[in-house]
């Protein structure tokens, strides 16, 4: 398995997408509610020479990671399993995003992962976060290190989005890549060599922005859609001046656009 280690900040890089397949499992999700990330919440995230060591010292930090899925466990959670992540120890992820989450069967497209390392109680992850987990499937985790994730995407290598970006419409992913031009307090260009034949990626944030510097490496997590002006002046509350909206139409209609719920600094 080729996978990375990321911390925001200090080395939370990834990119991101959803391959298609025709078999698909979904993982449900708790009723927690869904956040933006900001810089507040990212410097909380350890480094990754602390990810390289044992779980059980990393309980109540916050930590992202990007591995390949080892195997589902249960309708809500899935195995991790990286000789680098975590001493070598499998690590198991309960979804809490508050989103179902789709497995490919037979994909080892890496999955970006960010949540808390919780020690796993069934009943207290129940309570907290309105799951059903079975005891006894669980009972081989029980007391052990967990990771309890907020934000989960699935992330194959930049070229994989490349060619046919409509494959990747409406599904949560993550892509990174640098800031370029910024239209708006909410909209920016994602500059990346290996992305839309060297074109930039508009990016429409939602929610909480954090502060973004031209060139400043960045991961965003969101939907990837086409631009068509009505259906983004529907869905989304853009306040947009009209020098921008006209830019943005002339430039951009029927073109992939990245809607992001997440922007968080990248130092890969």
């Amino acid at each position: 398995m080729k996978n990375l280690l990321q911390k925001t900040f200090q080395h939370r890089a990834t990119i991101t997408g959803l391959l298609l397949a025709t078999s698909l499992t979904v993982l449900s999700a708790c009723t927690a509610p869904k956040e933006t990330t900001t810089p507040q919440d990212a410097k909380e995230n350890v480094t990754t020479e602390e990810l390289s060591e044992g779980a059980d010292g990393l309980v109540g930090q916050e930590v992202t990671i990007r591995s390949e899925v080892e195997k589902k466990v249960g309708d809500a959670s899935f195995l991790l399993e990286d000789k680098q992540l975590f001493g070598g120890e499998d690590i198991l992820v309960i979804n809490a995003s508050g989103q179902p989450f789709v497995l490919t069967e037979g994909d080892d497209t890496p999955v970006q992962v960010t949540g808390t390392v919780q020690k796993m109680v069934s009943a207290d992850l129940d309570r907290e976060y309105g799951l059903k987990l079975d005891p006894t499937l669980y009972a081989d985790y029980e007391d052990r290190p967990v990771v309890v994730a907020k934000s989960i995407a699935l992330s194959p290598d930049p070229g994989d989005i490349t060619s046919a970006p409509e494959k990747y419409y409406n599904q949560r992913i993550a892509v990174q890549g640098d800031v370029g031009s910024k239209l708006s307090s909410n909209t920016f260009t994602l500059k990346e060599h290996q992305l839309f034949n060297n074109e930039n990626l508009l990016v429409v944030t939602q929610g909480a922005t954090p502060e973004t510097q031209e060139n400043e490496k960045v991961v965003v997590t969101g939907v990837l859609r086409p631009y068509v002006k009505a259906d983004f002046d529907r869905d989304y509350d853009l306040k947009w001046d009209l020098s921008v909206e006209k830019q943005i139409e002339a430039e951009y209609t029927e073109k992939p656009v990245f809607v992001a719920d997440g922007v968080y600094p990248s130092a890969m």
